[in-house]
């Protein structure tokens, strides 16, 4: 039924200080902070992550590759300037990563940011969104700890470590 889902959101994750933040997927969630509890539980359970950021899916400018070749930026409105984060997806391989963050651009509209994210990055897609419009943790160790730590301890298994029960063993049981 129309009207029923909750917002898309994004969700960004930076495993370490060092690493660049990464489109790792998005949840639905009512607003935000409520995003970013859902996104920790998603896509922090076990892998280790340094902060976490989540951004309305629709305030997303997104354009691939082959978008880039045609009058791509025509009709995109400029407003004031302000900073955008820019991602770009590197190359059609299947990645458990959509994009890593090119970089942080002033611009007056996302075509702008993305124009500019192509003097320092190539890809096959690139995804520019407001900075104004991106929450997320702090990057302080309170919150590092309360909100990453317990999974550190935990080990982490491939669902192929498990094995496979075929019909025959089943039968065989006793």
């Amino acid at each position: 039924m129309w009207g029923t889902e909750w917002p898309r959101y994004e969700v960004i994750k930076q495993d370490t200080p060092k690493s660049p933040p990464q489109m790792v997927g998005s949840v639905h969630a009512t607003d935000p902070e409520h995003a970013l509890l859902l996104a920790r539980h998603v896509f922090v359970r076990r892998p280790s992550a340094y902060a976490l950021f989540v951004a309305p899916a629709e305030a997303f400018f997104h354009v691939t590759q082959e978008g880039l070749k045609g009058p791509w930026s025509e009709g995109l409105e400029e407003g004031q300037e302000e900073a955008y984060w820019v991602f770009a997806k590197r190359s059609h391989r299947r990645s458990m990563v959509y994009g890593d963050l090119v970089g942080r651009f002033l611009a007056k509209g996302p075509a702008s940011a993305i124009r500019e994210a192509l003097l320092h990055a190539q890809g096959v897609a690139f995804w520019a969104v407001p900075e104004r419009l991106v929450v997320g943790t702090e990057p302080k160790e309170e919150v590092i700890e309360s909100w990453f730590a317990p999974a550190k301890d935990k080990t982490y298994r491939l669902q192929s470590y498990y094995g496979l029960v075929t019909a025959k063993e089943v039968e065989d049981a006793p």
